[in-house]
């Protein structure tokens, strides 16, 4: 509940505290404190969870530490990269825009996927990304395009054009083969090819995966496993538009990093407000912006006595039995928390 002059303070400080800085932060914490909530959100062990990894553009105005321009989004910006598990945001690392989309990946990935098993040792771990990933070190999923891919899958091709030029629709066809590149792969893998012809012409995608055929065949790694994966720009979106995490408009880097989990923990709160006290409400499924705006954004007059704090909202409010609801079911979730044994 600090004031703006605190935070203001902390982003300007040291790491170590000294006699001019008294209040600092601590970044290994932190990013260790992201990963513990999700494990402690979860009543027991999933048998599978899948680990979602994109890069976005955070735009600066100024002559901040650390900013450059970035060819591909058009702007001076950062490269801010974001780990999810579903909703579930585990990573929020602030970085250069003048890097690869996948640096500083695996280092992430390794240190969440360490934290992960010591709590759940026999969970199976996917990782999903898309194509700015598509590095050696990190293939578990990826997609890429080029002509020696595309002259594979000709016949598949040919046979989608003349389906959609019979039908009038989209057509799709599949191929599942092995592949590997001239240099920079290690070893041979896995590609499921996805041959489709929309809007009268190609549109071919790639996954590379680690996937046996036995567990998941090439349409529904396609349609249902990897496509998935775009549901996590949303969760980007929530963070930056809902939360604001792109005001990284101070001088360091160090400070802007510390802005980035400040919103992402504000992004974590909201989860849990939604998991723990919406359930089987209109808001079971809302998005940070909306239960932010209708929520939390309520005039109620604030009475505070020795024993309790009293808000008193108007009779005409819409949401009043919701919001009556959740504080309910965030005290007992509090109380149980607390609760010895």
């Amino acid at each position: 509940m600090a004031g703006k002059s605190t935070l203001n303070r902390m982003e300007r400080s040291r790491l170590q505290p000294t006699c001019y800085h008294k209040i600092s932060h601590n970044p290994v914490a932190i990013k260790k404190l992201m990963v513990d909530l999700f494990l402690e959100s979860q009543d027991r062990a999933p048998n599978e969870i899948i680990l979602d990894l994109d890069s976005t553009d955070d735009p600066v105005h100024g002559e901040q530490e650390g900013r450059f321009f970035h060819a591909y989004y058009d702007c001076y910006c950062y490269l801010p990269l974001y780990i999810f598990c579903g909703r579930h945001l585990l990573a929020a690392k602030l970085r250069r825009a003048n890097i690869d989309a996948a640096d500083g990946a695996v280092n992430e990935v390794a240190r969440i996927i360490a934290q992960i098993r010591s709590r759940w040792p026999k969970a199976r771990i996917l990782l999903r990304a898309d194509s700015g990933f598509c590095r050696d070190e990190l293939m578990a999923w990826c997609e890429a395009k080029n002509d020696r891919l595309i002259s594979e899958i000709e016949t598949e091709l040919d046979r989608a054009e003349a389906e959609s030029r019979r039908t009038g629709k989209p057509a799709r066809r599949f191929k599942d083969f092995r592949w590997s590149t001239v240099k920079s792969w290690s070893c041979e893998r896995r590609v499921v090819a996805k041959a489709e012809w929309t809007r009268g012409e190609a549109n071919p995608r790639f996954v590379v995966t680690s996937l046996k055929r036995s567990e998941c065949k090439a349409r529904y790694l396609y349609e249902k496993v990897y496509c998935a994966r775009g549901d996590m720009e949303n969760r980007i979106k929530e963070c930056q538009l809902d939360l604001y995490a792109d005001r990284t408009s101070t001088a360091t880097m160090q400070a802007n990093q510390l802005r980035l989990w400040f919103a992402s923990m504000a992004y974590i709160l909201l989860c849990a407000l939604r998991r723990i006290g919406l359930p089987h409400t209109r808001f079971d499924k809302a998005t940070c912006g909306t239960i932010r705006l209708k929520l939390l954004k309520l005039g109620a007059v604030v009475g505070v006595s020795v024993r309790r704090i009293k808000f008193t909202m108007a009779a005409a409010c819409p949401l009043a039995d919701v919001w009556g609801l959740a504080a309910l079911r965030l005290t007992a979730a509090a109380s149980a928390r607390a609760a010895p044994g």
